[in-house]
């Protein structure tokens, strides 16, 4: 059986994928359906009546082990998360470790030359033509007709101000832009009145971020604690599901990003609320929210030098995000719970973890457990690349940060196959450039070419 991490992972009950050959069944018990990939051959309806009983079992079982879990992570009870995870992992056997959805790879071609220097100078306009295009946010806005969340705002932040340090002839467009989302992101704080980058309280939203809050105003609203929950159109409490740390912790980091770029202590100071809103928020069993809190409160102990910022986001780290990662067996270093165990994810907790080891002294005592983790969890997935690239966003995030890791936790991240990982996202990346597409995000696209000028590519 594999070994969950020092702590444990969630699994949403209900779900479970189980191959048979070339059949792939997903098996939405807690929803009463059952998918097929393919009708199941003749004869098999006993095997599938077999498999959906033993998924109902598993879902069964798993229930009030989840409830233990998230209870023991609210107290922070470190020897309630190891029980927790231990018997978390004899439900989970040999389904830990993959993820809820099969990874689809897209191909990569062989061989592309890296972008010439006469390249670069345009290299981001597509990009800056893209978000003029799709631009929604505007100071005074109706929170409440959204179809976006904050996090996008943000990711234009990090892009414009990583790609404006290779593009001089760009620089104060990219800084213009940068600082009017930055400028929203404070206005939605300021609304929100708690010091969380909010989220808007839309009803009935259909994209995956908007059917996950409404989950969460929906169960408000059956409990009657739906009002204290929301302000001027903004959902500021997730009632324990942790899902506000999501773009809390990417709107804080670019608001430090930008702090950083132009001195304005307006973004500090933002920063910083945002920060000390994660410091009191309970962990959950969702690692990779847990995450996003561990990452805003390494950046701003970088930013600040204040050490109980990086107290707290190695207490999060320890409890929050390193208990479900497996440590043994044929997936070891994935992430056990399939949600958690798909790429996007993945890599979401290896740029937090890689955050936090980048402003941890040499000398911490905790500092080897995170770099385990790190390392563990790039072997686990960089050699996927050679298969293509299941998710080029938060993977490219994550292995430029990794890649500019200090010398002395450098070491130990050797021969874990970023260096090839990056190779192949380059491929990716400017082979879809010179093909007239964006190839990744504002973000990630302009991080993309911030790390190839620092490598002199």
């Amino acid at each position: 059986m594999p070994h969950l991490g020092p702590n444990a992972p969630p699994w949403r009950p209900g779900r479970r994928w189980r191959r048979r050959g070339w059949q792939m069944l997903w098996l939405g018990t807690a929803m009463g359906s059952v998918w097929l990939a393919q009708p199941p051959a003749p004869g098999a309806a006993q095997e599938l009546a077999t498999v959906v009983a033993e998924s109902h079992s598993l879902s069964a079982g798993l229930e009030p082990l989840q409830d233990r879990l998230a209870i023991a992570l609210r107290a922070a009870d470190e020897e309630a998360i190891r029980q927790a995870v231990a018997k978390l992992g004899e439900l989970l056997g040999d389904q830990a470790g993959v993820p809820e959805v099969p990874d689809t790879d897209e191909p990569v071609p062989a061989a592309v030359l890296p972008l010439r220097p006469e390249e670069f100078p345009r290299a981001y306009d597509a990009s800056i033509r893209l978000i003029e295009r799709r631009k929604w946010w505007s100071i005074g806005l109706d929170p409440t007709t959204l179809k976006r969340p904050l996090r996008e705002p943000a990711g234009v932040i990090e892009g414009c101000l990583a790609a404006r340090k290779g593009i001089p002839d760009r620089a104060d467009q990219l800084l213009a832009m940068a600082r009017d989302a930055g400028d929203f992101l404070i206005w939605a704080q300021n609304q929100a009145g708690t010091g969380v980058v909010p989220f808007p309280a839309v009803r009935g939203g259909t994209s995956p971020a908007f059917a996950a809050s409404e989950q969460v105003l929906k169960r408000a609203e059956k409990d009657g604690r739906l009002a204290p929950m929301m302000r001027s159109g903004w959902l500021i409490d997730d009632a324990l599901d942790g899902g506000l740390q999501f773009d809390n912790g990417l709107g804080g980091v670019a608001l430090i990003h930008l702090h950083e770029a132009t001195g304005d202590n307006s973004y500090r100071q933002a920063a910083i609320a945002a920060a000390d809103w994660a410091a009191t928020r309970p962990l959950v069993p969702n690692w990779n929210y847990n995450s996003f809190s561990v990452y805003l409160l390494a950046e701003v102990h970088r930013l600040t030098g204040n050490p109980k910022y990086l107290a707290l986001a190695v207490t999060k780290a320890r409890l929050g995000v390193l208990p479900g990662q497996l440590t043994s067996g044929p997936r070891a270093g994935r992430w056990a719970d399939p949600h958690n165990a798909r790429p996007a994810y993945h890599y979401i907790m290896v740029r937090a973890l890689a955050a936090l080891a980048a402003v941890m002294p040499a000398e911490d005592p905790e500092l080897p457990a995170i770099v385990a983790a790190i390392r563990l969890a790039l072997l686990a997935r960089n050699p996927d690349f050679q298969q293509g690239v299941s998710n080029a966003e938060s993977a490219m995030e994550a292995l430029v940060l990794v890649d500019r890791l200090p010398p002395h936790v450098a070491v130990s991240l050797m021969h874990c196959q970023t260096d090839e990982a990056l190779a192949t996202l380059e491929r990716f990346a400017v082979g879809g450039f010179r093909a007239g597409r964006n190839p990744l995000g504002p973000g990630a696209w302009g991080q993309w070419l911030e790390h190839a000028r620092r490598r002199g590519w």
